[in-house]
């Protein structure tokens, strides 16, 4: 792939999530297994389709390139970042934290995206510290408290909370998100380079 919003250069895809299903849910196995989901799923472009090919596993790369769908609408964000595959990355479960910032996130969904003030944890595997709090295998946590321990608003793929754990890959504000109270359900879509 050219490029769609990520920049230049040959783009390839692991994945995409429906943020309406729980196939890609933050607790379901694809995240840590080496098995794929609907290989012709790869084939059909920014669709509904959801994926998981073995390039999840089995490709290098140094940028990934993140997309969220609401509607016609697909805004894109790129993460530099060096590993042996996005398994290496995401598999073991352990944190590994980006510098984006809040804001650079919240453009994936737009005007509507809504994340409380605090926590800002960013990354990969990021997770509150309570059982059930808000939860991304790729994404950021907000919490209306001043640390990371009951986070309930997040903007993420492969998502998870107490909060609302039907939304696999969007944005839930909730709490006195900055806002307001969302809940948006996104096709998510995951490419590196």
């Amino acid at each position: 792939m050219g490029n769609f919003g990520c920049g230049d250069g040959g783009w390839t895809l692991a994945m995409k999530i429906d943020g309406k299903k729980k196939t890609f849910y933050f607790d379901a196995g694809f995240w840590s297994d080496k098995n794929a989901y609907n290989l012709a799923g790869g084939k059909t472009g920014f669709d509904t389709q959801e994926t998981k090919l073995p390039t999840y596993w089995n490709t290098p790369f140094s940028k990934i390139c993140l997309g969220m769908k609401i509607g016609q609408q697909i805004k894109f964000l790129v993460i530099k970042k060096q590993a042996s595959s996005l398994h290496s990355l995401i598999a073991d479960g352990k944190y590994r934290a980006t510098s984006l910032g809040r804001n650079t996130w919240k453009t994936l969904i737009g005007s509507q995206a809504s994340l409380q003030s605090n926590c800002n944890k960013e990354g990969f595997n990021a997770a509150g510290s309570s059982k059930g709090a808000s939860k991304a295998r790729i994404g950021i946590l907000g919490n209306d408290q001043k640390d990371c321990t009951t986070c309930d608003s997040r903007i993420g793929f492969g998502t998870g909370g107490y909060d609302d754990d039907s939304n696999t890959c969007g944005n839930n504000g909730h709490s006195n998100g900055d806002n307001g109270n969302k809940k948006i359900k996104a096709i998510g879509y995951i490419l590196v380079q």
